[in-house]
């Protein structure tokens, strides 16, 4: 690690701070830090080497330590660690290796269970892997460690910036024309059930967001979501999110059961994002029963006819953005992503 190599004291100050501040658990910032230094040095330092020593102990416990500046760069979308030397960067253009490195195996393990521990999230040997949300950043972390990842510990975070592009945006942009917008706009003013499909990074969340904000104001959006990313421009959303279970192993709130007490809160439109387990059922059920309810809602299948297979979404609409399958008047639409 910086700071170390040649002297001896303040490689000592750096490992007893970083075993103070493991000891002490939560985040690390820069006044924990001094703090830290100034009661490990005990005044036999001098004040060179505390200062080297916080920069040191700066670049790892503060924010995500030297991924810190990747994830500040606006263009940046992710960034994956898979090795102590190897960190890779998203920033529109394809996967680029950087030069950012780490000391060692160890120095990517902590910062994985730092940010995990931020999180409210435990992860360790007996929980090895880890999917929650950053704590005030809106940074998605998602963490293996060795031996579940065989080359070592691996670090993926992905940054959710809000979704700001309008349905105008969009045709400005290439993505839709303007038979495309035009179908669009008919089918959240029909109050249609409609599905999103698509593989990461494809812009669902994008494209979801755009249509809710042509929702007429009067009406209640309630969004489902397991991680926070829907961000609608609706004066009218209730924002229900999916928690894990804590260090404890209680306290789990499952999108399922989320579902079920939406439908209970009188949505004019449900919003249902990223459908992967076991609430399609309710999601089934609610288009088999054809309820006083409509919605949306998004998967992440390799196309139509794989969203449609026998087990998964069979009752849902068949199409993907948007759907044409209609519920029976005065019913709230279904959304999702």
């Amino acid at each position: 690690m910086e700071g170390q190599a040649g002297d001896g004291g303040v490689g000592d100050l750096v490992g007893r701070v970083r075993a103070r501040l493991a000891s002490a658990g939560g985040e690390a910032g820069v006044a924990e830090l001094a703090a830290a230094v100034r009661a490990e040095a005990r005044g036999v330092v001098g004040d060179a080497d505390v200062l080297a020593a916080v920069r040191v102990l700066q670049r790892e416990f503060v924010g995500a330590g030297p991924l810190e500046a990747l994830l500040r760069d606006p263009a940046t979308s992710d960034v994956l660690v898979i090795a102590p030397d190897a960190v890779w960067v998203d920033r529109g253009a394809g996967l680029e290796r950087t030069a950012v490195t780490f000391p060692d195996e160890d120095a990517v393990r902590r910062l994985a269970q730092r940010l995990a521990a931020a999180a409210g999230r435990r992860l360790d040997d007996a929980s090895p892997y880890v999917d929650a949300r950053l704590p005030g950043s809106g940074v998605r972390l998602h963490a293996v460690l060795p031996p579940v990842a065989a080359d070592g510990t691996c670090v993926s975070l992905r940054v959710l910036r809000p979704a700001r592009h309008d349905l105008e945006a969009l045709q400005a942009g290439g993505t839709i024309d303007a038979v495309g917008r035009a179908l669009l706009e008919a089918v959240v003013a029909a109050r249609l059930a409609f599905l999103v499909v698509g593989g990461t990074g494809s812009g669902k969340t994008t494209v979801l967001s755009a249509l809710l904000a042509r929702v007429p104001a009067h009406e209640r959006l309630v969004v489902v979501e397991d991680a926070e990313e829907l961000k609608p421009a609706h004066p009218h959303v209730v924002r229900l999110v999916a928690r894990p279970a804590n260090v404890e192993g209680a306290g789990t709130v499952l999108l399922r059961d989320l579902v079920r007490q939406a439908l209970r809160m009188r949505p004019d439109r449900l919003v249902v994002g990223e459908v992967r387990g076991a609430e399609v059922c309710e999601l089934a059920q609610f288009a088999s029963y054809n309820t006083s309810y409509r919605g949306l809602q998004s998967r992440h299948p390799n196309g139509l006819r794989r969203s449609n297979d026998p087990g998964t979404t069979r009752r849902t609409p068949r199409v993907s953005s948007p759907g044409r399958r209609r519920c029976r008047p005065g019913a709230t639409s279904l959304c999702s992503t």
